[in-house]
């Protein structure tokens, strides 16, 4: 009869922990869900700040490295 007890504890205590770690591995998932649409939303802004950088330099007047006029 100790054999089953000992037997259903340690099945109770793998359940526990099964559970646990279903717990954190849900929440991980999470987080990286979470932190994987910043990283998406960050590479698109810095997309869209590349594209007017590089519309501003086409649009600015004359070489940027041009020497001042009394040179």
């Amino acid at each position: 009869m100790s054999d089953v007890n000992a037997l259903t504890e340690r099945i109770d205590a793998l359940e526990m922990r099964l559970t646990y770690q279903d717990v954190t591995i849900e929440t991980l998932n999470q987080t990286i869900t979470e932190q994987w649409k910043q990283i998406d939303a960050l590479t698109r802004q810095l997309a869209e700040l590349k594209e007017r950088l590089q519309e501003a330099e086409s649009n600015a007047p004359g070489p940027a490295n041009e020497p001042p006029p009394h040179y």
